[in-house]
């Protein structure tokens, strides 16, 4: 059937599936042209995996950004080239030395701001060829570590030599690395064994849909029951309500005025706005040096979202001093 909707699937991708087959899947599915994900899970790994349609596709970088969660299983004493079960063993060496005291130290120096190298495996590109290209060639070059952001990593389960985690990190982390490191660190190699995603942004896994779910919910009618809205993607941010005119403005992408209840914004603050019957109508930022919202992303939606802000009195009217923003409370 031919879906033409504007939001987010929340998919629960499985096993042995890339990112961009669950992507042809949907397309396939809805019959939609506009489709993509929101962060690449590699195949062996679950979990949460956002797809976006429509209008929503401008929103991946959004939820590429996100926070993620997620579990992982960690096997001590075998190193893959891959970091992960799917790799060829590079190296097999004695664990028996490893002890809750030596694990509890290596996870304290993975956590917070830390280095990381990027796999050879992995789909970064250099010299204008992907890492992983390189790798199946037998050619290894060097990578420059990243900055990233693991804030939570803690252990879960350890039943020698499976090491279970909890790990809550920035994008860019690769928990095969983390995996890789460990092992490097406990001096007896390690590899990532099992991954699930438990979280991407708002997306949970709780919440999160199989293909097959999907699938019957296109052929019964239902589908729309599963359907986020674009601007669910963008709930840790302000919102705004713009008054007819202002609408108009925004919609052609010209800036509109300061209201003096939004003065406090910062430089670039970033809102979603609305129109005064609810449609989510674009992301604005503040130019403070112009004392302006300027559009950033201006979206055609012709649905009121549930997103909203709450409070109606926020809506000025007709008789209200010409201003052409009102603080908008975020909806839980």
């Amino acid at each position: 059937m031919t879906v033409v909707a504007d939001g987010f699937f929340n998919i629960d991708k499985p096993t042995g599936m890339t990112s961009m087959e669950v992507v042809r899947q949907v397309k396939r599915l809805c019959s939609q042209r506009h489709v993509g994900h929101g962060g690449t899970l590699d195949p062996e790994a679950t979990g949460v995996l956002p797809i976006c349609l429509g209008q929503a596709t401008r929103l991946m970088q959004f939820v590429v950004d996100g926070e993620k969660e997620y579990l992982g299983v960690i096997r001590l004493g075998i190193a893959t080239d891959t970091y992960d079960a799917t790799g060829r063993a590079t190296e097999e060496r004695e664990f028996s030395h490893v002890t809750l005291d030596s694990l509890t130290k290596a996870l304290d120096s993975l956590r917070g701001t830390i280095q990381q190298t990027p796999p050879m495996y992995s789909a970064l590109k250099q010299q204008g060829r992907r890492l992983h290209e390189l790798a199946r060639a037998g050619i290894e070059v060097a990578r420059a570590p990243r900055t990233v952001e693991v804030s939570q990593l803690d252990l879960v389960h350890w039943d020698s030599p499976m090491v279970t985690l909890s790990i809550r990190c920035s994008r860019g982390v690769y928990i095969r690395s983390l995996a890789h490191d460990l092992g490097q660190l406990l001096g007896c190699g390690a590899h990532l064994a099992q991954l699930r995603r438990l979280r991407t942004g708002p997306f949970h896994v709780d919440q999160a849909v199989t293909l097959e779910r999907l699938r019957e919910a296109l052929q019964d009618g239902s589908w729309a029951s599963l359907l986020y809205p674009p601007d669910y993607a963008l709930l840790n941010r302000g919102a705004v309500v713009l008054r007819v005119a202002d609408e108009r403005q925004v919609l052609s992408g010209q800036s509109v005025a300061l209201s003096p209840r939004t003065h406090y914004a910062e430089h670039m603050e970033m809102r979603r706005a609305y129109s005064a019957d609810g449609r989510f109508v674009a992301l604005v930022r503040f130019n403070r040096t112009l004392r302006m919202w300027q559009p950033f992303k201006v979206f055609h939606l012709v649905t009121p979202s549930p997103y909203k802000p709450a409070d109606d009195n926020s809506l000025p009217q007709a008789d209200q001093a010409p201003n052409s923003l009102e603080d908008g409370q975020l909806s839980n």
